[in-house]
Formats: structure tokens, sequence, C-alpha cells
């Protein structure tokens, strides 16, 4: 199971022109993102609301984590306050999986932010929980919380927002995306008149087989696309066809 340092923002004093500030709304927005981490099988730590941004880094590299993740919105500055958009997910320029990560989140977001041209992934050297995590690390300035836009963006969608940050997550880790309250996994039963079950690499009939499996075997099915379940067979996942396949 993968595991992640949660560090939502900790700096109370940066308002949002829409009201509440940005320690409010990034809490907010970890707290949307729990049931997804749990449904999807990625263990987390939180930081303190009442803590500080060294007392996260202390934190992180006491622990065993495969990604910290920091959770934060932008401000422009006061010549152009108000005047800029957009989301920056930062990574620092040395770190080949904490640029993968970054890569990967911002990619996702380009699907939900209003102007995807305006999402970018950018190296950074001064940010502290960049330069100084232990971890592979990404520092998400999710939009501008100066920007009445961006405020509302973010206040407005933060379920869908906290959904996309999970999603991206996984594809990093390589594990499959589970809604809160999925019926997967569950076990699966093979029903076959004659022959095996070829598990297949995509959810496609032209995908390469990686294993066939025998008519009454018990799988894990760990979620579906269309008319194929994604399973677990003695280790190894891959796609089967539904109309093979009984969910128990």
């Amino acid at each position: 199971m993968p595991t992640i340092y949660l560090s939502p923002s900790t700096q109370e004093g940066n308002m949002y022109v829409t009201g509440n500030s940005e320690e409010y709304w990034m809490n907010r927005l970890a707290d949307a993102m729990e049931p997804y981490l749990e449904a999807s099988g990625i263990s987390f730590t939180r930081n303190s609301p009442t803590g500080s941004a060294a007392r996260s880094i202390r934190e992180s590299n006491s622990g065993n984590y495969d990604l910290h993740l920091a959770l934060h919105s932008n401000a422009a500055p006061p010549d152009i306050y108000g005047q800029v958009q957009g989301s920056d997910v930062y990574y620092y320029p040395s770190s080949v999986e904490g640029r993968r990560a970054a890569n990967i989140i911002a990619d996702a977001l380009k699907t939900i932010y209003p102007d995807p041209n305006k999402v970018r992934a950018l190296a950074n050297t001064s940010i502290g929980e960049l330069r100084q995590v232990r971890a592979p690390s990404v520092f998400l300035e999710l939009a501008y919380h100066d920007n009445v836009d961006d405020a509302n963006w973010i206040t407005s969608n933060l379920d869908l927002i906290a959904r996309t940050l999970v999603l991206a997550l996984t594809e990093y880790f390589g594990i499959p995306f589970r809604e809160p309250g999925s019926a997967f996994p569950r076990p699966g039963l093979v029903s076959l008149s004659y022959g095996t079950l070829n598990l297949r690499q995509e959810p496609s009939l032209t995908a390469r087989v990686v294993a066939s499996i025998p008519n009454g075997t018990i799988l894990e099915l760990l979620g579906e696309t269309g008319d194929w379940y994604e399973v677990n067979y003695n280790g190894t996942s891959g796609y089967v066809s539904k109309a093979f396949v009984t969910a128990q």
C-alpha cells in the first residue's frame, strides 16, 4: 500500500478574495481527498493546521513516505493583485519521481481547470517542502486565491479537485482508482463452457494475453471498464471479459 504525507497549507493569514483563508480551503480540500485516498488504498498522514512548514518537513522526513504532497493556493504580487490565473505544480529539478508526479498531477488538472493552457509543471529550488523533504515531493499552487474566478473555481469544486488529485496519485503509484463506497474489490467466479479465459494487459480483444485462467477460478475483481473487469489473478493484474465472470 503506497503512503503519502499530505501537507495542506498552514497559512491562516493568506485570505481568499471571496472569504476565508488559504489554510481553511486547503484543509477542506484535504478533507475531501480522504475518502478517495482510503477507497483507493493510499495510506496517508496529514500535517497539523496549527503547525508550520518546518514542522511538516520534519514530520515527513521522520517517516517512510512514497510521496510528499503540499496543497496550497497562490497570490500575485501587489502590483498585479487579482490579475493572474493558473495552476502551478512544482517539483525539485533533481527528483525524477517528483517530476513524474508533478507532470501527472498537472495533466490531470488540465482536464478540469477552466483554461488548461494555464496549468504548468515547474521546477523549483527555493521551496522548503521540495528542497528539504526526503521523499519525492510535489508542491501544488492550485490557483490564485486573490483572483475572483480562480478563488470561486477552488471553493465551488472541492470534490472534483479532490477526486482528480487522487486519480492522478493512483496513476503515479500504478494502482486502480476506486470511488468511495465502490463495490470493489470483490470476488468473481470464472464460468466457461470450454477452454480457458484470457487475462489481457489492457481492456481490448487485441491486447496482449498475459495469462490463461481455468474455469471455476475465483478472481479478485478490482474494478470495471466498460465490458471488462480489472482483476488480480495469482498476483498478476489485467483485464477479463465480463461475459465469463460472475461477481460474487
